[in-house]
């Protein structure tokens, strides 16, 4: 595609304009769409930061369908891409006549497993509740044509159900599973070998880089390009992917599936009883253990303890002896052949996180309310995230609106081993000198006060007063956010919204239906949170978002930085927070008709030296540190402005 090609396309005299209500033709996403273009066509890689309001899915869709090549599109989260496919794609493929074939993919965990449903109808459940969602299921199994289970929306995600009619690579049977022809997953991913443009999220394309890495085959088709949308979020997924694990949850559903696929094995049932009965003793007991460490730390803290460390040594012996009485039974069913599999492989990754000392690798262990991980994560992602790229030999193209630090993306491209990219970046067509204000408290307190969330709490009423409510407040911390709420509760006149006491989407929903909520939120608010229109008018950050310091991961890069001669704070610590508190400020202007006042709390923004660099890479709007200014603002008309 050339530039005339794409001005004329989503250009204003090109279909978009006439055919998509409200299309705004901007010259920024042109740009984008021609460079997204000659990297498909050449090839290559690009990182691509395109401001909120770019358009920058219509700027990679067009190309990618106009490309006449194989493309896999990956978004952030789920919900991402089910509005991409089922909302974005049909309307481009329409606007452009494409008859490019495209379909959806997620991780097998999202579809119906149907020999695992027939188990577990056969098993039954005492439980009336999970009983009732067993029957809706079973009902919705005769008429789905996906099996996807984001279709049954009335049945909750935590449901613990789902684990037992879902399956996972370790407990699916293949080719010789009884329902193998009208299985979802095997339909879903010949659906996706055999289209134009594959649909997928960062999770499963991590996943299949990670197993084709271990040598499992693949998930994913072979494709000329890869897009990546809200890049930002792949560093740290990475990390995931590429990491050993063992939890508490593979262990305790090994169990259970070895006990379902004894059933129809003569005498397995009673042979294994008694070991599952003590694993998951033992798995118990392991946790309780390990309830007087730290949430999460280095692994030496497990080791030094001496209950934890005796609950792991046992546990081992334990999954060893159970993989051993598992090689003899798999030998008279595919299920249990499969079980054996799985408990070789995790007694395998418990041995080498448990021991292995490797310099390459950081050990730690996390605790949950209900259970435990053990984890081996490689210091170095780089290395395999740039293995895995010329593997596949494609375009790859990087995108989102918070990948650059003052406009400069070394810190995105050393995370990912990328070396002398193409980079383009795009101003959002957002006024954001008539549209915002970026108001900076006076007299607050370090954020290290013990009082320090009271003197936030007090310093933005006047601007909550001013605005009616209609805001969002955004914490680095769950302790901060719940003190904020106390402090709150009862005491302001507009309805408050809460992280925690509701599912995300309902919070949102009822945010937005309220008109002039007050809505507190942590991590998952910061990013992936679009609410335009009247309803948002004030976003609130307490701190700059650091990462924990507590964090095991973190404190071992930081290490190895130092050691390699590069200072730790301002070549890992500072970057990766201002793409955090980028984001969390995207979440202020979403349209070109709204306005709002951004309130950055944290006074290192003024008194440290580094606050400029986060005041550089925020959207150019005008700051001030004056209530009277936030309050005057709010106050006037948009037409005022």
């Amino acid at each position: 595609m050339t530039e005339h090609e794409v001005a004329a396309i989503l250009g204003a005299d090109g279909p978009f304009a006439s055919e998509v209500p409200g299309f705004a033709p901007r010259e920024a996403q042109q740009r984008m769409a021609v460079a997204v273009a000659e990297a498909i066509d050449e090839r290559d890689l690009l990182i691509a930061e395109a401001g909120t309001g770019t358009g920058k899915t219509f700027a990679y869709l067009v190309p990618a369908l106009m490309s006449g090549r194989k493309v896999i599109v990956s978004t952030g989260t789920k919900a991402l891409q089910d509005q991409l496919f089922f909302r974005d794609l049909p309307r481009v493929r329409s606007v452009l006549g494409s008859r490019a074939k495209v379909s959806l993919l997620k991780g097998r965990a999202n579809y119906l497993c149907l020999h695992r449903l027939d188990q577990a109808v056969r098993e039954g459940n005492p439980d009336r509740r999970v009983a009732g969602q067993l029957s809706a299921i079973r009902l919705w199994a005769t008429r789905t044509r996906r099996g996807d289970r984001s279709e049954m929306a009335e049945i909750p995600e935590d449901s613990p159900l789902w684990p037992r009619v879902t399956s996972t690579p370790e407990n699916c049977l293949g080719v010789e599973c009884a329902f193998f022809d009208d299985c979802h997953v095997v339909k879903a991913r010949r659906e996706a070998m055999e289209s134009d443009v594959v649909v997928v999220n960062h999770h499963l394309l991590m996943a299949d880089l990670a197993l084709k890495q271990e040598g499992f085959g693949e998930i994913l088709p072979g494709a000329d390009a890869f897009i990546l949308d809200e890049a930002h979020q792949i560093p740290e997924l990475a990390g995931q992917f590429f990491s050993q694990s063992v939890s508490a949850r593979q262990l305790t559903d090994l169990g259970q599936d070895a006990l379902a696929e004894a059933q129809g094995v003569t005498g397995a049932l009673s042979q294994l009883l008694e070991p599952v009965e003590t694993l998951n003793d033992l798995v118990r007991r392991l946790r309780l253990a390990m309830a007087s460490l730290p949430e999460r730390g280095p692994f030496g803290a497990l080791d030094r303890d001496g209950g934890a460390h005796e609950g792991l040594t046992e546990l081992r012996d334990v999954m060893a002896a159970l993989a051993h009485l598992l090689s003899g039974l798999g030998e008279r069913s595919r299920g249990l052949a499969n079980v054996y599999e799985r408990a070789q492989m995790l007694s395998l990754r418990l041995d080498r996180i448990a021991e292995e000392h490797s310099a390459s690798d950081v050990r730690w262990y996390e605790v949950s309310p209900r259970g435990f991980s053990l984890h081996a994560t490689p210091l170095d992602l780089a290395s395999p995230l740039r293995a895995m790229r010329l593997a596949t030999q494609a375009a790859w193209i990087h995108t989102s609106a918070t990948l650059s630090i003052a406009g400069d993306f070394s810190h995105f491209a050393r995370q990912l081993g990328i070396e002398d990219p193409r980079t383009l970046h795009v101003e959002s067509p957002f006024d954001y000198p008539r549209q915002a204000l970026a108001y900076l408290p006076k007299d607050l307190p370090d954020p290290s006060a013990r009082d320090y969330t009271d003197k936030v709490i007090a310093a933005v009423r006047p601007v909550l007063d001013a605005s009616d409510g209609r805001a969002f407040l955004l914490f680095t911390s769950h302790r901060a956010l719940r003190r904020a709420a106390e402090l709150m509760e009862g005491r302001v006149p507009w309805p408050l919204f809460v992280q925690g006491t509701a599912p995300r989407h309902r919070l949102l929903e009822d945010f937005r239906a309220s008109g002039n909520g007050v809505l507190l939120g942590a991590a998952s608010f910061w990013e992936g949170v679009d609410v335009a229109g009247d309803a948002l008018g004030v976003v609130v950050i307490d701190k700059l978002p650091f990462a924990m310091p507590d964090d095991p991961v973190l404190q071992a890069r930081l290490e190895a930085l130092e050691e390699a001669g590069i200072n730790p704070f301002m070549g890992w610590q500072v970057p990766t927070a201002v793409i955090a508190l980028k984001q969390g400020a995207g979440r202020l202007i979403r349209d070109v008709h709204d306005r709002g006042v951004l309130v950055l709390c944290d006074p290192r923004l003024s008194s440290k030296g580094y606050g400029r660099l986060f005041l550089a890479s925020l959207p150019p709007m005008p700051r001030t540190r004056e209530l009277t200014d936030a309050v005057a603002f709010l106050s006037r008309p948009a037409d005022g402005a």
